[in-house]
């Protein structure tokens, strides 16, 4: 089992930056990749970006691409996610994810509970 927490949200204006922190703790020698999500009220929870266990392979949502940046801290069991340029569209709950390869991040076995993100205009 891996238990993830996340960390790092809140309310920011529009153009402002935040970095989303998320520690995993207990199975952690496993090498998973890890990923964010979001989900905004109403909406369907989308992907946003993903990172393999080496760091050398990131993707990201065509709509974060050049403003959001995933990174990882294998040492410290944590990754995070640098989310410049915001804008009012971001406001969501972000959720990190654990998931054997990238390719399967979609149905990763673990999720965190999630941290609030609200941008104001």
């Amino acid at each position: 089992q891996v238990q993830l927490v996340e960390s790092g949200g809140g309310l920011v204006q529009a153009g402002g930056s935040l970095r989303l922190s998320c520690a995993a703790s207990g199975r952690t020698n496993s090498r998973y990749a890890m990923g964010w999500f979001r989900q905004a009220p109403v909406k369907e929870r989308e992907f946003v970006a993903v990172i393999t266990w080496s760091g050398g392979t990131t993707s990201y949502a065509d709509s974060v691409k050049g403003r959001f940046t995933i990174s990882r801290d294998n040492a410290k069991n944590t990754v995070y996610l640098q989310m410049n340029s915001l804008k009012p569209e971001d406001t969501a709950v972000y959720y990190c994810a654990a998931a054997p390869t990238i390719g399967t991040i979609q149905e990763a076995n673990y999720w965190g509970q999630g941290t609030q993100v609200t941008v104001s205009s």
